[in-house]
């Protein structure tokens, strides 16, 4: 079997998939994992299982190492309609900056898909202290351009508004466009799991896509407690570098990934993925994560006794706005560095490492 990242990563992109409804986004991340695992499953939170065993016979040697990458995605949700108009207020849903918003094709999920943009009034009819600068969420609007009578037929509270700005392909084989943060993480366990076909890892494998990161990371704390593995890793995107954005928080696009150091990181983990990144001659630099990581790995490791766990980062653009952008290269490094870890994992890996700070 062959799986093309930049088909693959585009077809998720243009599905929906907001943080505590990711059913779309599920049903098309089943059908690449089918044949790449052995058994699959949702959780009762909704996250995705994929379990492949490792080929050791007997089950004792078999301990399990998780890759987690959230699938959820950010975007809005109805809040209102305004008696006049029928335009749609709209509350974010993850980190939405507002200052994106205006002029964006957006997709109303009600009774049926209904296109829309996100608009804002003209300056002059916003209050005078915010002439001339962004407008907050409130003042924000929804034009499905249908009639009032009919948009209240239709739309009601509560209901999704997802970004509809379609994937690009830009030069350097970049890709940009919505929701890359972070199906740009589940292509990379994706593709590990193919490269793992060729494989024969003694651990098992239990790849998870994750749900509610951008809200409760309720997928980070409850799938590894189901499972229960040895060892987790929390694959994510982290700032890439570019106008405006270059201090020790940012790393270049395309020149390699970061690999996590911190509290919510196993010293140990940490070192060895070091150290057979170098092997690899696959680029990183180090992310220094002097608190809460912002990632799964944040739930993971406090799961039940603690699960050592391990942050692997590609760096992205313009995160969390409709066109996030990231080079495939990273993502093909990422599932590579992920494939030959789990395949070099000794039986007793997880009784060699400790806590050394």
């Amino acid at each position: 079997m062959s799986i093309e990242l930049t088909p693959f990563l585009k077809d998720l992109l243009s599905l929906p998939g907001l943080s505590g409804y990711e059913g779309p986004a599920r049903q098309r991340i089943t059908e690449a994992w089918q044949p790449l695992v052995d058994r699959l499953s949702t959780s009762r939170m909704g996250s995705l299982h994929g379990y492949r065993r490792g080929s050791s016979t007997v089950q004792q040697q078999r301990p399990a190492i998780l890759l987690a990458a959230h699938m959820d995605a950010i975007g809005l949700m109805v809040t209102g309609i305004t008696i006049e108009g029928g335009y749609l207020r709209i509350s974010p849903i993850g980190g939405v900056d507002p200052r994106i918003l205006p002029g964006q094709p957006v997709t109303v999920h009600a009774h049926r898909s209904l296109p829309g943009i996100v608009v804002l009034p003209a300056d002059r009819l916003l209050p005078a202290d915010l002439e001339g600068k962004p407008a907050p969420l409130n003042y924000l609007l929804v034009d499905t351009g249908l009639p009032a009578a009919e948009v209240a037929e239709l739309i009601h509270p509560g209901d999704l508004v997802s970004f509809a700005q379609p994937p690009l392909e830009l030069a350097g084989d970049v890709l940009a466009g919505h929701s890359l943060d972070n199906r740009a993480s589940v292509a990379a366990i994706t593709l590990c799991l193919l490269e793992l076909q060729r494989m024969s890892p003694v651990w098992d494998v239990w790849a998870v896509a994750t749900v509610q990161e951008e809200e409760t990371f309720g997928g980070a704390y409850t799938s590894p407690f189901e499972i229960r593995p040895a060892l987790a890793v929390a694959i994510d995107v982290t700032h890439a570098s570019g106008a405006g954005v270059s201090d020790y928080r940012s790393f270049p696009l395309g020149k390699g990934l970061a690999l996590g150091l911190g509290p919510n990181v196993h010293p140990s983990l940490q070192k060895s993925f070091m150290e057979l990144a170098k092997k690899l001659e696959i680029p990183y630099k180090t992310e220094a994560f002097p608190r809460h990581s912002g990632t799964d790995a944040f739930a993971m490791q406090v799961v039940a006794e603690g699960i050592p766990t391990m942050v692997v980062s590609i760096p992205l653009r313009y995160m969390h706005t409709p066109v996030e952008a990231v080079a495939l290269k990273d993502i093909e490094r990422a599932a590579h560095l992920l494939a030959e870890f789990i395949a070099r994992l000794e039986p007793d890996y997880i009784q060699n490492i400790h806590w050394d700070d």
